[in-house]
């Protein structure tokens, strides 16, 4: 009998002093009735709050709306940024980061990547009025200044691009414009969302596009890594939008059918 007790004590303390499974986002999402949703409200076309209105729009807030609609609970933006997208996931500020974010190989070291939903590659904005820079070609040339925002996959590539011309890195989306404007910069690298505010809005503005796609870049939703569940949840949104056809409308509505990836 002392024996049994003995072996029972055992293997109680075994089973109480296991592991428990870590919670996933999903469960959690569910029991609060609620998914937490960082952006970058300063992206035009992707997560963008518009300066006149103060409302949200763009083809990721729209996505998240769809995939707080697929979920059942309520929907909850978190603002954020390229610059704190790791912190923000890694310190749980919110569930997944939904902002049109490139995937390239540092990021994937720290945070997981659904299937990509777009794909850029990098562009120029020039003025017309600067007779330095007309084409492609003028851009990698002594004197010539490119400016590019911290946190964006564009400083990497132009750090590889440019052996003549001079890389400005700058915190804002406004510095850039403001360092072209101002003339400090003769251009400044972006990509295909961002061209397409600049051409809108601006008249000085010229589009500048490489003779071939230059760093063609798929961009998705981002999640902290060891969360296979959540992250298999946000995989099967992803490719059921693009079934339903629910991706390319909000593609559409947003102007960026030409980037959306749609297999």
């Amino acid at each position: 009998m002392r024996k049994g007790i003995v072996l029972s004590l055992a293997v109680s303390a075994i089973v109480f002093s296991a592991p428990a499974r870590a919670q996933s986002h999903l469960d959690r999402i569910k029991a609060n009735g609620e998914v937490r949703v960082c952006i970058w409200p300063d992206y035009y076309s992707i997560t963008y709050r518009n300066t006149r209105t103060g409302v949200l729009e763009g083809i990721d807030i729209d996505m998240a709306k769809e995939l707080a609609k697929d979920l059942g609970v309520k929907l909850t933006f978190v603002d954020s940024s390229f610059r704190t997208l790791v912190a923000d996931l890694t310190e749980d500020k919110c569930d997944v980061s939904m902002h049109g974010i490139g995937i390239t190989p540092a990021r994937q070291e720290k945070l997981d990547f659904t299937h990509p939903h777009l794909k850029s590659g990098v562009y120029a904005i020039a003025s017309k009025n600067n007779p330095a820079v007309s084409s492609w070609q003028d851009i990698d040339k002594p004197g010539v200044v490119v400016a590019a925002q911290a946190g964006t996959y564009m400083v990497d590539v132009m750090k590889a691009e440019l052996k003549q011309a001079t890389l400005s890195v700058v915190a804002t989306p406004e510095a850039r414009e403001q360092e072209e404007m101002s003339g400090r910069a003769d251009l400044f690298a972006t990509d295909y969302p961002n061209s397409r505010k600049m051409l809108a809005r601006h008249d000085w503005a010229k589009l500048l596009a490489p003779p071939q796609p230059l760093a063609p870049t798929p961009y998705a939703y981002a999640v902290n890594k060891g969360d296979p569940a959540w992250l298999a949840a946000l995989d099967d949104f992803v490719e059921r939008t693009k079934k339903d056809g629910r991706l390319l409308k909000a593609a559409i509505n947003n102007g960026l059918e030409e980037i959306v990836v749609k297999d």
